[in-house]
């Protein structure tokens, strides 16, 4: 790490602590040429593999907006999607990947999805596993109704 008052390539670490999020690192550093102290934070990158096979960095504020769509009309707070987005997150870091598919993290929503609203649920999940007919409905149903213990009527 160079420093930045006088580009000495030579720093130590003076402190080192987790970040709130518990996925930074916030280090301070002291150069021992000019004794100046700077804060440098360090993050994991998990990138996400589109289905074009694009590469870009995860995004928990495109998970909140994608998400967000499916909520409209429906009694959720911003709050709710805001933990929603960092249980996407801290999940997928979970696996330990660098690079996670775009799939996966459609899959990571649809769980905490379900469990705060079933009505957006069905709309995340028409749209992201590509209903095309009223069957492909009925099915998810059925299987949330399964997944209820509710039979069919």
């Amino acid at each position: 790490m160079h420093c930045p008052f006088c580009q000495n390539p030579d720093t130590k670490v003076v402190d080192t602590r987790v970040g709130e999020d518990g996925y930074a690192i916030r280090r301070r550093r002291e150069c021992p040429k000019c004794q100046r102290r700077f804060t440098t934070v360090e993050t994991a990158t998990l990138m996400v593999v589109k289905r074009s096979g694009n590469v870009e960095p995860f995004s928990r504020d495109k998970v909140i907006t994608g998400v967000r769509k499916a909520c409209q009309g429906r009694p959720i707070r911003e709050e709710d999607l805001k933990q929603l987005g960092q249980k996407v997150e801290e999940d997928l870091r979970s696996r330990g990947l660098a690079q996670i598919k775009s799939e996966d993290v459609g899959k990571a929503i649809l769980k905490p999805l379900r469990n705060l609203d079933e009505v957006a649920y069905m709309r995340f999940a028409s749209v992201y596993q590509e209903f095309n007919n009223l069957e492909d409905f009925e099915r998810a149903i059925r299987q949330l109704r399964a997944q209820d213990g509710i039979g069919s009527d």
